[in-house]
């Protein structure tokens, strides 16, 4: 049965089941009143003599609860003060801003952000299809802990897609999977400092976080000038002796949108070949050249001198978070023992799909099919351009999933602040330049495979609008 207690002006419902039991009933009942605030702090408990009185019960059992309680904090017992409920402090409300004069920043209405595919055309249909096959065809051991290389699975269906599409001269034993380009980055930077190299030179254009990561890593990272042949790799020997590696986006340079030199190609090996040094190549969206047929990659020039990085990221979507990297033969050990004792970095059954999804020929055919879309949207954005701001150009060939547009000298910073006035989010060139880049140019980076079909009109309405 359950006694209800009111002697202090709170119904405590406790249930007498024994001594033992009663203890613990009444030490719940006490701290729940205590908690939820119907024994406010500072209220002064009968004596343990009269509350045993008044439950009939032998005192100790009610010192023990309360000694329970004054340990916990409940409680406090102070002589000739009683045993009262202890004070709290009550929570800190978090300040209160005082709204600025200006409108507050509301989600953009439109984005052309470079860097992202168009996710909604994922294919997740044949994904999943894959994904089926995979796990059904998968061995016992894909459940464990793997192969720090990757799947070799993965590795055998890669080897075989990068040699025909981008002349990269694979075999799966020097294939290296990873969680995407960073992550593939982050292997080299720990090898290249095992190796004692202190200095890798990268492009006077290109991603902040790339060059935080090696600079993090204790690298110095001198800039190659660059012009509308790519970069100037030649001033690898003339000027940067003491570079150990050089990151070069060869097919597409980002951010500019220039491929590199077949002559430049060449001086970029020759140095790897005289120094030792080696090439980082990363060819973040080598299958989508619209203009002709893809350039093949820089790798096959020499594959024991340059690292290869490719990705799932612009062909599918950046959330898989799975990369590759094809190495040097005499590298392969030390970039294994950079990632670790086990592939924790990549899900097993991620990469059994993709490689399902490779050899079955759907990812060939998803490539032709957004091939063809990032083209047909970037000549609507060619022709909008033409037709309603006919001063602007648009730079770099026609590749990838962005656009350079290229701007009035002094105009990038107001254009880019226009643009978010108008709920239109886009990046300036300066965004991605090198602090010691020579050339200083003012443009645009359009990416067009963000916006959704049904936002792409309006996406381009709100860019021709503010362009000067």
């Amino acid at each position: 049965m359950t006694d209800a207690w009111a002697t202090f002006g709170a119904d405590l419902h406790i249930d007498p089941a024994g001594a033992t039991g009663l203890r613990a009933g009444l030490i719940d009942a006490l701290r729940e009143a205590a908690r939820t605030g119907r024994l406010a702090p500072g209220t002064r408990l009968p004596s343990s003599r009269t509350l045993a009185a008044d439950l009939g019960i032998a005192r100790n059992t009610v010192a023990d609860a309360y000694a329970e309680l004054v340990a916990e904090g409940w409680l406090t017992a102070r002589q000739g003060s009683g045993t009262r409920v202890a004070q709290r402090a009550e929570p800190r409300r978090a300040a209160t801003r005082v709204p600025r004069s200006r409108q507050p920043r509301t989600s953009p209405a439109y984005s052309l952000l470079p860097g992202s595919p168009d996710l909604a055309t994922f294919p997740r249909a044949a994904w999943l299809k894959a994904a089926r096959r995979a796990l059904t065809a998968a061995p016992n051991d894909a459940f464990g802990y793997g192969d720090p290389r990757g799947r070799v699975e993965l590795r055998t269906a890669l080897a075989g897609y990068l040699a025909r599409a981008r002349g990269v001269y694979a075999d799966p034993e020097r294939i290296v999977v990873c969680s995407g380009f960073l992550h593939g980055l982050t292997l080299m930077a720990k090898v290249l400092r095992e190796r004692r190299v202190r200095e890798v030179a990268v492009e006077s254009y290109g991603l902040d976080v790339h060059t935080r990561l090696l600079t993090e890593a204790g690298m110095r990272i001198p800039c190659l000038p660059l012009d509308e042949f790519g970069s100037r790799t030649g001033e690898l020997l003339h000027r940067m002796r003491g570079a150990g590696a050089v990151l070069l986006t060869p097919a597409h340079q980002f951010p500019t949108g220039a491929p590199l030199h077949p002559d430049r190609r060449a001086a970029a090996v020759d140095w790897a070949r005289s120094t030792g040094g080696l090439i980082l190549e990363d060819d973040y969206d080598g299958e989508f050249r619209y203009d002709r047929q893809p350039v093949g990659a820089l790798q096959g020039l020499d594959p024991e001198r340059v690292v290869y990085l490719g990705t799932t990221s612009k062909s599918l979507a950046p959330g898989l978070r799975l990369g590759w990297m094809v190495v040097p033969r005499s590298l392969v050990g030390e970039v294994t023992a950079a990632k670790g004792p086990s592939d924790w970095a990549s899900s097993a059954l991620d990469q059994l799909t993709l490689a399902e999804f490779i050899a079955s020929g759907a990812y060939d055919r998803h490539v032709r099919a957004m091939r063809l879309r990032y083209r047909n949207r970037r000549d609507q954005l060619v022709a909008a351009l033409a037709e309603r701001a006919p001063s602007i150009e648009v730079s770099g060939i026609a590749a990838g999933l962005h656009a350079v547009l290229e701007l009035p000298e002094g105009s990038e910073a107001d254009v880019v602040r226009s643009a978010a006035w108008q709920g239109l989010v886009v990046q300036g060139l300066s965004f991605f330049r090198h602090p010691d880049a020579e050339v200083r140019r003012e443009a645009l980076v359009i990416g067009y495979g963000t916006p959704t079909d049904s936002a792409w009109a309006g996406t381009l309405d709100a860019l021709v609008r503010v362009l000067p």
